[in-house]
């Protein structure tokens, strides 16, 4: 990013090539439409292109590139004036292997499908904490850069929104 920074702007395509997937991922988690993501993908890099000149590299790309990536999210939200509605976690990858047969497998798909319906019930900034530490893996010092926080702040918000899942799965359990 140094490098388009400082107008070598084809560094740009292969930041692209090496992080789109990536932010793929975390925009598909958010909101499930691919068509969407992709367009969110798209606008992230047009950002990253015309406010290359706030990139410091004193923190990671990778934060600085999903709070980019946050800020395009949130305000194609309040652009739009639209709810987020998850209808699924599919890209999250269960593994259904089981010898037990299919009665195992049928109860590992309820409870997916337990998951998704819990998450849908979180607020978008809990999913947005747990689809970036638990799903993309990103460690909470990036975290804490992405949100604008402290690396101890992004933990206690992923701590809470993994209990406040936890209690929201288990009412739907009894239900």
């Amino acid at each position: 990013m140094l490098k388009v920074k400082s107008g070598d702007l084809d560094k740009l395509g292969l930041l692209y090539e090496r992080h789109k997937k990536r932010l793929f991922g975390f925009f598909y988690n958010m909101n499930h439409n691919a068509s969407l993501s992709e367009d969110l993908v798209q606008n992230v890099f047009v950002r990253l292109l015309k406010y290359r000149h706030t990139f410091t590299g004193e923190g990671s790309f990778a934060a600085w590139m999903f709070r980019t990536a946050r800020n395009v999210n949130y305000d194609y939200y309040k652009k739009n004036k639209r709810e987020i509605h998850q209808k699924e976690l599919s890209s999250v990858a269960f593994k259904l292997e089981d010898e037990s047969g299919l009665n195992v497998k049928m109860n590992k798909n309820d409870e997916v499908a337990q998951l998704n319906q819990a998450m849908k019930h979180l607020s978008p900034e809990k999913r947005e904490v747990l689809i970036l530490s638990k799903y993309k893996g990103i460690k909470y010092s990036e975290i804490g850069q992405i949100l604008g926080c402290s690396e101890g702040a992004a933990k206690v918000k992923a701590h809470r929104a993994l209990n406040d899942l936890r209690n929201i799965f288990l009412q739907l359990e009894t239900k």
